[in-house]
């Protein structure tokens, strides 16, 4: 479902006609990723990513989909190869774009990743890492309805694995979703998605939070 409402948005903008040789490689490498196929789209978006020197796009993308196919992995020799890659296409990404939210809640999510697969091993570094990431992505763009999402996802799921309510950050959801209705979608292929995340988080948390 993850993966599903990460592409959809993506896919939904692609153009048909008039396209550049970057618009065609961007728009065939979000085809193979709809279609499931991650090592073609990755290897796609990796030689868009070489062609497109400063263009900090392609490398996400790459990084990004090496995270989202890692969740549910059993063999922590491949996962901890696709999260080094992963690691890898992001920091290329940051180069060329410093400081940027979008690129900063994707370590996040790398992070998560391995804290999903062990959270024994894993989660007490990277959960303070995380904390980290997401003050600094909220102080860089705290208006960012990516950043306002994933920060209170992170939340309440450390709230659940505390035993404490997630009602605090059920209202960090609904900003989010209001944040997304109001955001101007002015570049291409950049990572507007989210919205539908929002509004099923927010189901989520109406269910979870009603009195019996």
């Amino acid at each position: 479902m993850r993966t599903l409402l990460v592409i959809s948005a993506f896919v939904l903008t692609l153009q048909l006609t008039a396209q550049t040789p970057y618009e065609t490689g961007m728009n065939n490498a979000f085809a193979l990723w709809q279609d499931q196929k991650n090592t073609e789209a990755v290897q796609l978006f990796e030689r868009i990513a070489a062609a497109e020197s400063d263009n900090w796009l392609p490398p996400y993308y790459a990084g990004l989909i090496e995270i989202v196919s890692s969740f549910g992995l059993k063999d922590e020799a491949l996962l901890t190869t696709k999260l080094t890659r992963a690691k890898t296409f992001l920091d290329a990404a940051s180069e060329i774009s410093e400081n940027n939210p979008e690129i900063l809640i994707s370590y996040a999510l790398l992070n998560t990743a391995y804290i999903a697969f062990d959270g024994a091993k894993y989660g007490m570094t990277l959960s303070a890492e995380n904390a980290a990431i997401y003050d600094k992505a909220q102080k860089i763009a705290p208006n960012n309805p990516r950043v306002v999402l994933s920060k209170a996802e992170w939340d309440m799921g450390s709230a659940r694995f505390f035993g404490k309510s997630i009602a605090p950050f059920c209202a960090d959801i609904e900003r989010a979703i209001g944040l997304f209705q109001e955001e101007e979608q002015t570049i291409k292929y950049y990572p507007y998605s989210g919205l539908d995340r929002a509004k099923e988080i927010s189901a989520n948390c109406k269910k979870e939070t009603s009195p019996e």
